[in-house]
């Protein structure tokens, strides 16, 4: 107690305004800057990857159904009665798809063709990402076709009025490199619309219906893959438990975590990443402090000498330039703690910075605060300053004779 009231005094007294002090407040902005920016980089990271994974949710279901061998399994082998009624289970849907040809006027890509029953859309927040044209796969009787931004332009598809696509598949049963034309099914559909998600999925996938993706890849009554949507209130290990317990061995059941394992690590490195090289900025403003208590320290040998006089022993006159180190960053650190989050808020709630590009989803900078961030920046400050201020102490403590 003694020790804070006399850090609090050499601070913030009227009586000892000198130069230390005006030193102290530049250590105490050299520790609100580096916490700030921790807490924004953090936050706008979180944004981006919330975000990307939400585009990506388009085409990555909740939970996945597959067959543990071979590539499709009948649809019939599925008791779809039993799994309407698992409590969490807002709708599945069936999927089959395959890579085949595209062309349009004589241009041609290659595309990952999926096919989708009506459920589709109940599972997939896909409608409301298609623009122009609209979300149908099958009109009546007639089948169409929905196609990336990107693969539309690839193809050269810049209206959905009166644009067909062709459509090239690979007959496996009877190819043959001596006679390859004679080994490819084609059919051309009408293109209906054109989904704008990010690059990846726009430049991989192009939609068709169920029924049609069937008799293409010669695959009647047959599916890949059933995509189930999980109700957000729900527990997703709990639904995929019960999941398992009705498909059967026969069937793997993954998340889409472990559907895109790869991503969500690289996302993860990439924010832990910059936490680091932030904290390394930090570690480095922290040296002002040093240059702050060793000049306090200095100035203040005489007080040290009349405290030492009255009866204070070196563990109090430790405690009390300890102090003085840890008051000076726990100010930078509020300071630009309450700087960041603001920031966070202002940029969530207003989006005041833009991103200056027309042809992104994203207006504006995405941010997203996390309070477990926020723990883990003051956790990484406390252990830079405790450790600063100890260290400059006992050295200078030694080496003056204090």
């Amino acid at each position: 107690m003694l020790a804070r009231f006399f850090a609090r005094r050499y601070l913030f007294s009227r009586q000892s305004r000198s130069v230390i002090n005006v030193i102290a407040g530049v250590s105490i902005l050299s520790f609100a800057m580096p916490v700030a920016a921790m807490i924004i980089l953090l936050s706008v990271l979180n944004g981006f990857g919330d975000f990307a994974k939400a585009m990506g949710s388009a085409f990555d279901a909740d939970l996945s159904v597959m067959p543990r061998q071979g590539q499709t399994f009948p649809i019939e082998r599925l008791d779809t009665a039993a799994l309407r009624r698992v409590e969490g289970v807002g709708a599945f849907s069936a999927l089959l798809e395959q890579q085949v040809l595209l062309e349009h006027d004589g241009m041609q890509a290659a595309a990952t063709l999926r096919g989708v029953d009506p459920a589709y859309d109940k599972v997939f927040p896909i409608a409301q990402t298609v623009a122009p044209g609209s979300w149908s796969v099958q009109h009546g009787d007639l089948d169409r076709v929905v196609l990336g931004r990107d693969m539309a332009r690839t193809l050269g598809v810049r209206s959905v009025i009166d644009q067909q696509v062709a459509v090239y598949v690979v007959r496996r049963s009877s190819f043959s490199s001596l006679l390859p034309v004679d080994g490819y099914s084609l059919r051309r559909f009408e293109v209906s619309g054109i989904f704008s998600l990010d690059m990846e999925s726009e430049q991989r996938y192009a939609l068709i219906s169920l029924r049609a993706a069937q008799e293409l890849f010669a695959h009647p009554g047959e599916a890949s893959a059933l995509a189930i949507h999980v109700l957000d209130e729900s527990d997703v290990a709990r639904v995929r438990r019960e999941v398992i317990r009705i498909v059967g061995n026969d069937f793997t059941v993954r998340t889409r975590e472990e559907m895109n394992a790869t991503f969500f690590r690289l996302v993860t490195f990439e924010k832990w990443g910059v936490f680091f090289i932030s904290l390394l900025v930090l570690i480095l403003a922290s040296f002002s402090v040093v240059g702050t208590l060793v000049m306090l320290m200095i100035e203040k040998r005489d007080d040290v000498a009349t405290l030492r006089a009255m009866g204070a022993d070196t563990r109090l006159i430790r405690s009390i330039f300890v102090g003085e180190g840890l008051l000076i960053g726990s100010i930078g650190a509020l300071s630009g703690a309450v700087l960041g989050v603001g920031f966070c808020l202002v940029q969530e709630y207003f989006g005041i910075i833009r991103i200056p590009v027309d042809t992104l989803l994203l207006k504006s900078y995405p941010v997203v605060l996390r309070w477990a961030d926020l723990l883990a920046v003051i956790v990484a400050f406390a252990g830079v300053i405790v450790s600063i201020s100890q260290l400059t102490v006992r050295s200078v403590m030694k080496r003056n004779k204090l």
